[in-house]
């Protein structure tokens, strides 16, 4: 077996670094292609911003007879590899190999030397080099179609990493419900009414003409109210603008809420369309016939999931019913007969975070998926600590 680190000029391995999970999951009626443009802005310096704080190298893996077999990419960021953790941790992710111990375990070996060199004493993995709303974790239950930038992969991948060696770190739990399923209970309403009994207290949806002045507002409460937590970076104005020039064509105003205090923002939820279920239909390549194809499923309303990305809550103002309030806000309009989506999704949330399990479960969601992100130690003497718990 040969390792191929993969070049930004040598157009063979990129292209083999993504035709690899196309051969091996081709009779797999769930998986969804990513889209190629996603998977390469990763490895793109003019693309992904966090190569301003890190560095990333990817490698195929081939045969004897010249097929590729597996793939792998090793990263780390500065922000991240020291915050919360003990030791330097650096991530590997985007790992594809055939069913062949052998073979995954050369790719982990490939990824760690290069960790080592780099000062890593630790790897998370499978992540991504960039925000953990994307390309994060094993799946491990729950094989059904992945949506949009989630990683979907092959059963035999547990037994790679676990006997490798690597633990798990932190399970994911994805949860959904049918948008006309039940009623919310009345406690998600009293809370709206209790918060509005101070008229400096308010909620609203978006106006796209504002977007940009949104933007920042969620810029400033996502670094109040996630960066104090173990491996997330605080978000740069580059990465926002990023992330707001991706989804611009598809944000639907009546997916996105703020709560405001005293007429600034406090609080967010984020929903969008969950493009997937349009994406699926352009095999990874949106050039011209790819958008062609990806308007008209939209235009014939086949998306009907909304995906919720994320909630966050400026840390003075947890506690305080804000994220209940916002979502029986919301749910005035999704009960409605116009209302055009019929299920709903959030984005995962980890098992460190009992508080908004718990949100979602009085949102009477259900579990219905699970990711891993698992941790090795290089050291097997150093203590191994799972990702601490939010209170």
């Amino acid at each position: 077996m040969k390792i191929i680190e993969v070049k930004p000029q040598d157009s063979r391995s990129r292209r083999e670094f993504l035709q690899l999970p196309v051969r091996l999951y081709r009779k797999d009626p769930n998986w969804i292609r990513p889209l190629d443009k996603d998977i390469e802005g990763i490895f793109d310096p003019q693309e992904n911003p966090c190569f301003q704080f890190g560095e990333c190298i990817r490698w195929i893996l081939q045969d004897t007879q010249g097929k590729t077999i597996g793939r792998i990419a090793a990263f780390y960021d500065e922000r991240l590899m020291n915050t919360h953790n003990d030791q330097p941790t650096g991530g590997m992710g985007f790992f594809e190999c055939i069913e062949d111990q052998q073979a995954a375990h050369l790719l982990f070996d490939t990824g760690i030397a290069w960790l080592k060199e780099k000062g890593m004493e630790a790897v998370d993995a499978p992540i991504n080099f960039g925000d953990r709303s994307r390309w994060w974790g094993l799946l491990v239950d729950g094989f059904s179609e992945p949506n949009y930038c989630v990683p979907y992969h092959q059963p035999y991948y547990r037994d790679f990493f676990e006997s490798y060696g690597f633990r798990d770190y932190f399970q994911q739990y994805t949860y959904r419900r049918r948008v006309d399923g039940p009623k919310l209970g009345e406690e998600f309403y009293a809370k709206r009414e209790r918060l509005y009994r101070n008229k400096a207290y308010h909620i609203k949806h978006i106006e796209k003409k504002n977007l940009d002045e949104y933007a920042e507002a969620f810029r400033h409460i996502y670094n109040e109210s996630w960066v104090k937590h173990s491996g997330v970076a605080e978000l740069t104005k580059e990465e926002t603008q990023s992330v707001l020039k991706e989804l611009r064509q598809v944000i639907d105003e009546e997916l996105i809420w703020f709560a405001y205090y005293r007429d600034q923002p406090i609080a967010f939820m984020v929903l969008i369309p969950e493009l997937n279920q349009l994406f699926k239909y352009v095999n990874g390549k949106m050039n011209l016939w790819g958008k062609l194809k990806f308007l008209y499923h939209q235009k014939m309303g086949h998306g009907k999931k909304i995906l919720g990305l994320v909630f966050g809550v400026l840390p003075r103002f947890q506690g305080k019913g804000i994220d209940s309030a916002i979502i029986a806000a919301f749910s005035e309009i999704a009960y409605s007969d116009k209302f055009q989506y019929t299920e709903l999704e959030f984005n995962w949330v980890g098992d460190f975070n009992p508080p908004m399990i718990h949100v979602y479960e009085s949102f009477l969601a259900t579990k219905y998926k699970t990711h891993i992100t698992y941790r090795l130690l290089f050291d097997k003497t150093k203590e191994f600590k799972r990702y601490s718990m939010i209170k």
